[in-house]
């Protein structure tokens, strides 16, 4: 499942939401990323972030297909925020559950390479 969206996401609620009634589980994984309050060790007032609506989403899919091709997953989940985001806000979350660990954290770190580097947004640090 992919989300996109300007508000803040609750990470228990979506864990809760995507593992709901499943018993086949063994492993889930999740990894949350935060605005930090500096960026290339100076202070950060805000970070923007931009994306293309529908391309942004497809892509994103894309690379969630992969994973589950990759590794045998029961479910995954990638909600990342855009918009004006402050110092310890939430940015991104990534969910991945399987049967077994392994397989749980290989897809997660796999998804979260691809998020930092190859995804389709844009930001923009503000500076005091």
């Amino acid at each position: 499942m992919i989300k996109v969206q300007t508000q803040d996401f609750d990470i228990g609620a979506e864990v809760r939401r995507l593992t709901a009634g499943r018993t086949d589980l063994g492993a889930i994984v999740t990894f949350t990323g935060t605005v930090r309050g500096e960026a290339k060790g100076r202070p950060l007032v805000s970070m923007t972030l931009e994306h293309y609506p529908g391309m942004t989403e497809d892509e994103l899919a894309r690379v969630e297909a992969e994973a589950q091709a990759r590794w045998p997953l029961q479910g995954t989940l990638i909600v990342h925020r855009i918009g004006t985001l402050k110092p310890g806000d939430n940015i991104v979350l990534v969910v991945t559950a399987s049967a077994h660990r392994q397989a749980a954290f290989e897809a997660a770190e796999f998804l979260m390479d691809y998020l930092k580097t190859r995804a389709p947004f844009w930001k923009k640090e503000a500076a005091p």
